[in-house]
């Protein structure tokens, strides 16, 4: 079963592993995985102390924001990607992307970019995502 949690289970997420981060509570694998990503982000800090605060603010593209619970979740789905090599290739694609770039984050960006390339034509050809389109779209991406 495909577990496809909706923009609020995405925002308590991150706001409760925030706040057990803070507290200093035993997390869940998942929540030490998104509290990684966390720490590395501090300016999204405010964005996760008030969760009433997360679910109704507006992230909108057309006022220049970042939304970061879009940009965790994506940390989120590169790192399952690369643990599992899942599409084939996407380890290789990251760890040589890395090297080049002398910066593990600095590649997930890269590939966030790939990432919703393919995405957005996936959803607008009506065809499943290309993972070998994508994983080149990695590999050009250091050059």
């Amino acid at each position: 079963m495909l577990f496809t949690p909706s923009q609020h289970d995405v925002r308590r997420f991150f706001c409760e592993t925030y706040r057990k981060s803070n507290d200093n509570t035993i997390l869940t694998p998942l929540e030490a995985i998104a509290r990684d990503w966390l720490v590395q982000h501090p300016e999204y800090a405010n964005d996760f102390a008030n969760v009433e605060e997360a679910l109704a603010r507006d992230y909108s593209v057309e006022n220049g924001q970042t939304n970061p619970f879009l940009h965790l979740s994506m940390h989120l789905s590169i790192a399952e990607q690369i643990s599992i090599d899942q599409p084939p290739g996407i380890r290789a694609a990251f760890q040589n992307l890395s090297r080049r770039l002398d910066s593990e984050h600095e590649a997930h960006h890269r590939i966030m970019e790939c990432l919703g390339q393919m995405l957005w034509k996936s959803q607008r050809s009506g065809t499943p995502p290309d993972g070998i389109e994508y994983i080149d779209c990695i590999n050009r991406c250091g050059s």
